[in-house]
Formats: C-alpha cells, structure tokens, sequence
C-alpha cells in the first residue's frame, strides 16, 4: 500500500491511522455523537459572535460563506462536507440486487428475540430479514442485540416499523438497518415523511444521533464513511395497503430516495372487502404494480408471488415457519409418526 493510498483510503474508510513515531493516533468512528464535547478549552473561536453582541447573522453571513443575505432553508446551498466519494461504490448487497432487478428474498423474523433464532434466520440463504415491529411487542433494544449478534451474516438486516414515524424509522436506522419497511402508505406525503427519517440531508431530515450503525462492527467502517453513503445503500420500501395508498401509488412510487413499493396481498384485501382471484382485488394490486413500472421501481410482494409478472421482491414466511418446513423436508416420511399410547397425556382425545 503506498503512502496516499493509506492516508486517503483509511481516513475514508474511517479507520484508526496507524501514526508514524510521535504522532497521535486517529480515532476510530464512533456511535457517541457527542465527542465534540471533549478537550474544553482547547478550541478556538474565530467567526464566533462578538461576546455580548448581537452579531446580525440572521440577515448577514461572514466574507466567504457559499450562502449570502437572510437565511432562506429554501434557497439553502446544502454544503460538501458530506458527500460521498466521487468513485463509492454500493455496498449493500440488497440494493445491488435490486438496482439490477435480481429477485429479492426476505425472510421473517416476527416473534423471536433471540440472537441465535436471529442469525440462523440471517445465515439460512435470504437476502435480508424482515424483522417484524409492526405486529410484534418486542422492544427496539432487543432488535439491536439480535443484528449486533451476526451483523455481517448473508442476509443484511431489515425492518418492518410500526408506521411513518421519525421515532421509529430513525430507531431503525441508528441500530443498523439497510431495509426498511414501512407500513400503510396513504398519500404521497406519508410516504416522502418516511424517506426522509430514513436519510440524511439534503434528501432526507434524518438526525445524526449516533446509534451502532456507527460501531466499526456494523457500518462504521464501510468505504466512504456510514454517514456519506448510507442514503445511497438503505433500501426503503413503501407498503401499498389500502385504498387511499393505490390512488396515490404512482406519486409515492415516484418519490426520490424510494427503492420499490410492496403490494400488501392481505391488507389490500382488509380494506377492499375482496379476495385475491377476485376482479376488484386483482385490480389493486395492478394498480400497485402499474405505478412500480411507471416510476422505474422495484414491485415487492409475498414470495407466494416469486412468478407472478414483474415481482422481484418478496417477503418470506416467519421462523416458526422455516423450522417447520425445514423439519418437513428433514424427515420426510417421518413425520408425524409419533407412537400413539392408550394412557396418559398423549393418549388420544375421548
């Protein structure tokens, strides 16, 4: 490795700079965003407002500022401090796929809170795992133990949140997720409200809060930096649930930052009133994939779906399924050939 290449590339990567005699090492990323607070006293001030005056910045900004006059967000000239790598490549393996339009597998963690019931779900073949929140009681600390558990497993980790919430999707992101899921989109700005807690200005109104999506163990370390290149790899998926969402499926669909929309094969029939096979039901549903097609977007639906036309995302049963199916395929005629007493708690029922 020659010498630029180590000073750049590391300090991109976010690596500890090994120093040469005498010098300092630099620090490796962190997930405390308050590190800015240490060493008081040692930093100076320069184009800090005159002690006990009004510094007028409201309406007139310092010699050299890239934005002039009164702050306008609007006209806002968002700077280059964190762009990404003019060569960073993609480094989510779900959003490489989906960029190529390869067939997408998520499979279903939606009770378990255990890490091992977690990572052999992440290391049994899917591409990501829909951990479920929407429906499930358990807490975000507990979601975070289990990605933290295996967080380079095959399968990248994902998340279907409560609903559009910046609370919930920025839980999410902060604990490390590369998918995520979001429930009942109604109208384009439900939809938009989500992409933008998913990501970091200036797409997105994401906080930089810190969180173990930071720790060198999960994203910290990816090559050029978690906070230049995640709005580039996090795969957002908009559900398509009701009636209100198909309307407006070719506005959300449409939003910048949205990677592809799920058509939800069971909500869409709770809020119809039809089964699918039926004239109405299946009309949603092209509705849906009409507005995928329309906007260059990825169409998601159940992996009963994997051959229907133009579906290349699906999700997967959950792992009380997967055990049972993998015991199924196991014992093959063995299964349930259990002996069959005349006495006691296995006896057949009378």
């Amino acid at each position: 490795m020659n010498t630029r290449w180590s000073a750049v590339a590391v300090a991109a990567l976010g690596l500890a700079i090994f120093p040469a005699a005498g010098q300092t090492p630099q620090p490796r990323p962190s997930a405390d965003p308050y590190l800015n607070n240490q060493d008081p006293g040692k930093m100076q001030f320069p184009l800090a407002a005159p002690a006990g005056k009004d510094s007028g910045a409201i309406s007139k900004a310092p010699a050299g500022a890239a934005n002039q006059g009164t702050l306008d967000p609007s006209k806002w000239k968002y700077g280059p401090a964190f762009d990404a790598p003019a060569d960073a490549k993609i480094w989510n393996p779900v959003m490489i796929k989906m960029m190529k339009g390869e067939k997408v597998t998520g499979g279903t963690v939606f009770s378990s809170d255990s890490p091992e019931t977690y990572c052999a779900m992440a290391n049994a073949g899917y591409d990501f795992i829909w951990t479920e929140m929407q429906h499930d009681s358990r807490d975000w600390e507990a979601v975070g133990r289990m990605w933290k558990a295996c967080p380079h497993a095959k399968a990248v980790p994902g998340v279907r949140v409560a609903y559009t919430d910046e609370r919930e999707i920025q839980h999410a992101m902060d604990l490390g997720a590369l998918v995520i899921v979001i429930p009942t989109v109604r109208s384009v700005e439900e939809g938009k409200a989500a992409r933008d807690w998913a990501m970091f200005p200036p797409l997105g109104k994401r906080s930089q809060g810190g969180g173990q999506a930071f720790d060198p163990e999960m994203w910290g370390s990816v090559p050029g930096g978690y906070r230049n290149t995640i709005n580039q790899n996090v795969v957002v998926i908009e559900m398509i649930e009701t009636l209100d969402g198909a309307a407006a499926a070719r506005e959300i669909a449409a939003l910048q930052g949205v990677t592809a929309i799920f058509a939800a094969s069971g909500d869409l029939g709770n809020f119809s009133g039809y089964k699918q096979g039926t004239p109405d039901y299946e009309r949603l549903i092209n509705i849906v994939h009409d507005a995928a097609l329309g906007a260059g977007k990825r169409l998601c639906g159940p992996f009963a779906w994997r051959d229907r036309p133009d579906f290349t995302c699906f999700q997967n049963g959950s792992e009380i399924a997967a055990i049972q199916r993998g015991v199924a395929a196991e014992l093959g005629p063995l299964k349930d050939t259990q002996g069959k007493p005349e006495v006691g708690p296995y006896a057949p029922k009378k």
